[in-house]
């Protein structure tokens, strides 16, 4: 089933407009989520805001955002002030620039949105948009406001629609140099690598979302339909098995697991 629609507006290419509705294209509303408890009465805790200085709690109508100016200095931001600075970019994603796809690096991805007409009649428009940069192989940049902050945006058509992906802002891409720099000083053995490649080419399979189930939330289903069953709290004494402890040669690791797997014994 379709997710709710998060967001309405507009997209824009120039002259040509239309009206399109986002959602986000991942969910984690089917994860396992805990409340805090009472342990005593089995009540739910509420958190509560209160004063750093007087310890009274604060009401939603007394809150306000706030930034650090200096130290010990906060200076307040009304929602007034927030709106004002971001009105251009609130219900329409103007495209102003196309670039190459494989020209954005992936570290710049955050989180994906599906991207549809909201009516029949902008079905025209959105597929003259959509078509258009399949056709040239580009992507689209552009702004908009979403979850309450204004963000780079990146338009991708996929299929009969467009993925939206928002972007991370340069300040916020650490550069992987500084992590990589020190490493490849010596090249590994060629018939150290023949033999990774040969068990990678043993292993290779057709990609399936089967692949990345997370089995921590099987477990936390299955822990939860027994306490329901049961009513009764299972250990976890032997959940923790003794890794071992010795070094093994990567050489040897690498040939144990070749000569474990029968499709590359019989090639």
């Amino acid at each position: 089933m379709p997710a709710r629609t998060y967001w309405k507006g507009y997209l824009k290419l120039s002259l040509v407009t239309c009206p399109v509705a986002m959602s986000p294209a991942t969910s984690e509303s089917e994860k396992v989520r805990f409340h805090t408890l009472n342990r005593d009465t089995g009540n739910r805790v509420v958190s509560r805001y209160v004063d750093a200085e007087t310890g009274k709690p604060v009401e939603p109508d007394g809150q306000a955002k706030g930034y650090e100016a200096e130290a010990g200095r906060l200076v307040v931001i009304e929602d007034e002030e927030l709106e004002a600075v971001r009105l251009d970019t609130v219900r329409t994603i103007d495209i102003d620039a196309f670039v190459p796809r494989d020209s954005i690096p992936w570290i710049y991805l955050d989180s994906p949105h599906y991207l549809v007409p909201a009516d029949e009649v902008g079905e025209e428009a959105f597929s003259v948009i959509r078509d258009a940069m399949a056709a040239t192989k580009m992507v689209g940049v552009s702004r908009v406001v979403l979850y309450r902050r204004e963000r780079a945006v990146m338009l991708e058509p996929r299929d009969k629609g467009i993925v939206l992906w928002t972007l991370r802002y340069g300040d916020e891409v650490r550069d992987e140099k500084g992590y990589f720099v020190d490493i490849d000083k010596a090249k590994p053995e060629p018939e150290l690598l023949d033999l990774a490649q040969k068990f990678i080419k043993a292993k290779t399979r057709d990609w399936s979302p089967e692949m990345v189930k997370d089995p921590v939330q099987e477990h936390l289903l299955k822990l939860i339909a027994s306490k329901k069953r049961k009513g009764a709290r299972k250990s976890a004494g032997d959940a923790d098995k003794g890794r071992p402890g010795n070094v093994v040669n990567l050489f040897e690791a690498l040939k144990k697991s070749l000569q474990a797997d029968k499709s590359l014994r019989e090639s």
